[in-house]
């Protein structure tokens, strides 16, 4: 029998709580910890089509990337499809644990997952976290060199076919310039491009960009794909491939699944 208590126990020795930055609600969000776990199911988003699908599939622990609980609840009034939700996850003996920037600055994480994806090379961190744990450095975000000099528009084109994006935002005033040097963030990272410029990339790989910070990056030189947030979603296999390793390694009985489908909340009007 394994609790989720030993669970999050182990794998916040893989992604410490102390990493998830200032404000965020990481860890855990709604249930028991002392619960047996019989089923999990890894996910990015916890919503009322993933909660159905955890029901489904007779799982009884969620395990997701973005919290559940971004804002407390005013009050209980089932009517708020976010509370009937909430009803819902208790009703059938759920418990929620979210991985959100702690997973981000964790070594062999969420940014090292995308930064593989694409094929980054000598890959180094972004910007130093201030927590020190077991004198091991930990970063927001991640910086390194594709293979080989390429132009901005063919690395658009391959992080499209690669994450499977019916589109995404570019950033540059001149696609046929060849980059190399890439920084890496996951989530809505926009308000951290200086740091992306400190690190000399070519390109700054982020989601959810606002208008004038665009403008900004590109009057200081720095162009940028945005593939929007969804792009995480690379953590349900991914975390299920992690959880699979530890599963044998510690005699593990409950089975692991990950979320099929998607939370994306975006869909587009193609020409």
């Amino acid at each position: 029998m394994t609790t989720v208590r030993e669970f999050i126990k182990r794998f916040e020795q893989f992604a410490p709580i102390e990493l998830r930055e200032n404000g965020d609600p990481t860890g855990f969000q709604i249930g028991n910890k002392d619960a047996e776990i019989k089923a999990m199911m890894t996910t990015l988003d916890v919503r009322p089509e993933t909660v159905q699908e955890a029901i489904d599939n007779h799982v009884n622990f969620i395990f997701a990337h973005h919290p559940v609980m971004f804002r407390p609840a005013k009050n209980l009034d089932l009517s708020n499809p976010q509370n009937e939700m909430y009803a819902e996850i208790l009703k059938h003996d759920i418990t929620v644990y979210a991985a959100h920037t702690n997973l981000d600055n964790a070594n062999g994480g969420m940014n090292d997952w995308l930064a593989s994806a694409i094929g980054l090379k000598n890959i180094s961190g972004m910007i130093l976290h201030d927590t020190n744990i077991n004198n091991e450095p930990h970063y927001l975000g991640r910086v390194g060199d594709l293979p080989r000099a390429i132009t901005f528009k063919e690395l658009a084109e391959q992080c499209k076919t690669i994450f499977n994006l019916q589109e995404l935002r570019m950033v540059t005033n001149n696609p046929d310039k060849l980059v190399k040097r890439v920084a890496i963030l996951g989530g809505s990272g926009g308000k951290f491009y200086s740091a992306a410029i400190a690190k000399n990339a070519d390109v700054y790989f982020t989601g959810d960009l606002y208008y004038h910070t665009s403008q900004d990056m590109l009057a200081e030189g720095l162009m940028a794909i945005d593939p929007g947030h969804h792009v995480e979603s690379i953590c349900k296999l991914k975390l299920k491939e992690l959880f699979e390793k530890w599963k044998c390694e510690n005699n593990w009985q409950f089975k692991i699944i990950a979320s099929k489908l998607s939370t994306d909340p975006f869909s587009f009007l193609i020409k």
